[in-house]
């Protein structure tokens, strides 16, 4: 783990909280004056576990490069049982599979093959294209698992929308992790109070793993216009408001934000700059260009993608037109 000291946390929650006014009561003049949407996700099942789906939304599209936000579980997978996500394509995106239970094993055609864990990292970059696979680990399926997560997509800046196909996956022990005043946060991409991320993105953002001690706060800075958090366990109060658990709570830019959580809770805190320029996005692809996705369409059709070693199955292309995201 890359370790901060208390001492570094302590100094950057303070510094920032100085900013931020005290807040108000519930239903007082100012209380949520921040918060711009409060997105319910719309649940599907998916057989054997339950996916949860916050964005794209009809009260948001994204947020900063954020195009897509599945939360998948809470579930226990029985003896026997297992996610079994088959190859498929992707174009103009990258993926960000980051999970709190369970074991996903991801397959590429790159040729990849890494299971996944909690703590850890999975970033891909499907560029011009990629197919990838996600399933159940063999050794998981006798005995039953749980399995519990985030899948995001970041939509690629227009200068990496046909950059080339890459795979990236880091450990628990190479993101950054902040403790100290009741707060643990593990930085996923970007800068958070100070420490950096190793990973590589396309445009500037952020992504933070936090947990809240009952009492604790967490200062969410105005360094970006476009920000988030997602409440995965608890609750959190904001200008004396309270939000449960599955909520993810959009703020107007300009001010910062200050988290709190009486019970504790654990959110994901995410955000960047507005897109360079209006996104297409159709099943699982990402353009700033309609004809590119009509051509990804049809090469995913003509077997054009190259495929995923040690797979036999894929995802047909469904029957569908896209749909335009009108961002900015």
């Amino acid at each position: 783990m890359i370790g901060v000291d208390d001492r570094s946390i302590i100094g950057a929650v303070n510094a920032m909280s100085e900013s931020v006014p005290q807040d108000p009561a519930a239903g007082e003049a100012r209380s949520n004056a921040a918060l711009d949407t409060v997105i319910v996700p719309r649940a599907r099942d998916l057989g054997g576990f339950e996916v949860r789906r916050a964005l794209p939304a009809r009260e948001r599209q994204m947020i900063g490069p954020f195009i897509f936000f599945d939360q998948m579980g809470p579930a226990s997978l029985a003896a026997g049982e297992g996610m079994d996500v088959r190859p498929h394509p992707h174009i103009g995106l990258s993926t960000l599979t980051y999970l709190f239970a369970g074991e996903v094993l991801h397959r590429d055609s790159l040729g990849n093959e890494i299971v996944i864990r909690p703590g850890e990292l999975n970033w891909m970059t499907a560029g011009r294209g990629i197919a990838h696979s996600e399933r159940t680990p063999e050794g998981l399926r006798g005995t039953g698992s749980e399995l519990f997560g985030i899948q995001s997509w970041v939509a690629l800046s227009a200068r990496d929308e046909e950059r080339a196909p890459e795979f990236v996956h880091h450990d628990a022990d190479e993101l950054p992790v902040l403790s100290g005043e009741g707060i643990e946060v593990r930085v996923i991409a970007g800068t958070v109070l100070g420490a950096t991320s190793p990973v590589e993105t396309s445009s500037p953002m952020l992504y933070a793993d936090v947990t809240l001690a009952p009492g604790a706060a967490f200062p969410l800075d105005a360094v970006f216009e476009e920000r988030a958090v997602y409440v995965t366990r608890g609750q959190v109060a904001i200008a004396g408001d309270s939000f449960e658990a599955g909520r993810l709570l959009v703020f107007r830019p300009g001010d910062a934000v200050t988290i709190r959580s009486d019970a504790g809770c654990r959110l994901l805190a995410l955000g960047g700059d507005p897109m360079d320029g209006r996104r297409y996005i159709w099943w699982n692809f990402v353009s700033s260009s309609r004809e590119r996705i009509e051509q990804a369409k049809a090469d995913w059709q003509a077997g054009r993608f190259d495929p995923v070693p040690n797979e036999t199955e894929f995802i047909p292309l469904p029957g569908a037109q896209p749909k335009t995201v009108d961002y900015p």
